[in-house]
């Protein structure tokens, strides 16, 4: 017979060890229910029910391997973009000159091999695709198609994206594996010839790849990407702020019915958002109020966010940033100097050691021991230094003509025969 409601509880058996652990469950389980009923109040507010038009953000990173950085930094990005096209484009463009410890040579095997290096590239076109993968990769690799004797026959830019390295038991390289079509070319480079030129980056954390500039604007690129990305969503919602409908009734209580908020919401989704719906007037009825969450874009100052980040991405990779069209830069007194440092700080450094590394990987063929090396001679943008070196050196009576000419990057003076 069922207990009535003042009738004492029965004792509960005794439970064995084993049993106490379910029999605190139960009792937790039903302590949750109790508060659970208890944390069902509700409480009074002074700005009742919300309507929130805003995006809760957080700090997001775009993945740093090589080819999502080269779809954000490069192909996604104009400052990237413009950047890594006017380092490779000038360094491509240099007057290159062969000499040895004699002579300077005007016709040559190697010149005519880096002239036309394949039947689809001319020299400009293979370089500035090295360059190019040197600048998004911090890797350019070279492939020699090698013939019956002597240099070889073509010369073909690889991927870098596409090249893996192959170490052996000491740590050097002895392959690469190139992989296209789910299909990996191995090139041997035990031998004592590699057909494959590797060119790389400092990197102080790897022995094997390089590091890229685009790696150290990783995060610059990030804050520009985004900042363009939030100018956009600005200009589609007619670059208004995000803010709040605040309702309170007639009796001041804050609460809307269920048909009321879906009617608001369609109201303002249809008649107040895109850029067609600029400036169009919202008609609050009785109990609305608009209260502004956000801030204007002048306040936010994003163009100067923008500024800041497109500044950080030109110095990483040692361009000016007047060269880029980037305002606000005083370093440079005028344009000229400017793209005088420009070509003496970044250009000629990197077109020196990829040309240097070529060179000297091609004398391994079986060629003369010659230096490939850009012409300073005939790039306009240092004609001014140039004139002044050749005119102090020229004057230089405690000289001698071996010594000035070494001065002046000139091979030996050739003696009469």
């Amino acid at each position: 017979m069922p207990a009535g409601p003042d009738a004492a509880p029965e004792q509960a058996a005794p439970c064995p060890k084993g049993d106490e652990g379910a029999r605190d469950a139960m009792f937790d389980f039903l302590r949750r229910d109790n508060k659970a009923e208890s944390a069902g109040e509700t409480k009074a507010s002074a700005t009742g029910r919300v309507v929130a038009w805003q995006g809760a953000g957080r700090v997001a990173w775009s993945p740093r391997d090589t080819v999502s950085l080269t779809k954000a930094g490069f192909a996604g990005n104009p400052v990237g973009f413009r950047a890594v096209k006017l380092i490779s484009e000038a360094a491509a463009a240099l007057p290159l000159v062969l000499q040895d410890a004699d002579r300077r040579y005007e016709v040559h095997p190697l010149l005519d091999l880096i002239t036309r290096p394949n039947p689809a590239q001319g020299r400009a076109e293979l370089l500035e695709t090295l360059y190019g993968h040197l600048l998004l990769s911090g890797n350019g690799y070279v492939e020699a198609v090698a013939g019956d004797d002597g240099l070889p026959l073509e010369l073909h830019v690889l991927r870098s994206d596409r090249m893996s390295l192959v170490p052996g038991r000491d740590g050097w390289p002895v392959a690469y594996d190139y992989a296209v079509g789910g299909r990996k070319h191995r090139f041997d480079v035990s031998g004592p010839v590699s057909p494959i030129c590797h060119i790389k980056s400092f990197h102080p954390q790897d022995d094997h790849y390089g590091m890229a500039p685009m790696q150290a604007a990783a995060q610059a690129l990030d804050v520009h990407n985004s900042a363009s990305r939030w100018s956009k969503a600005l200009l589609d919602n007619a670059a208004r702020p995000s803010g709040a409908i605040v309702y309170r009734g007639a009796d001041g209580s804050g609460t809307m019915s269920a048909e009321q908020f879906d009617r608001l919401s369609h109201e303002i989704e249809t008649n107040h958002q895109g850029a067609r719906n600029a400036g169009r007037p919202m008609l609050l009825e009785g109990g609305l109020d608009w209260k502004p969450m956000g801030f204007s874009p002048a306040d936010m100052e994003f163009h100067k966010t923008k500024d800041a980040a497109a500044r950080e991405i030109a110095l990483a990779y040692g361009v000016p940033p007047m060269l880029l069209g980037i305002p606000g830069e005083a370093t440079y007194a005028n344009y000229q100097e400017a793209h005088r440092a420009f070509y003496r700080l970044t250009v000629l450094p990197l077109a020196a050691r990829v040309t240097a590394a070529i060179s000297a990987w091609l004398v391994q063929f079986g060629g003369e021991a010659v230096a490939l090396k850009p012409d300073l001679d005939q790039v306009p943008a240092l004609a001014a230094e140039r004139e002044a070196q050749w005119a102090r050196v020229s004057t230089a009576e405690f000289l001698s003509n071996a010594e000035k000419r070494r001065l002046l990057g000139l091979p030996a003076e050739p003696e009469d025969g």
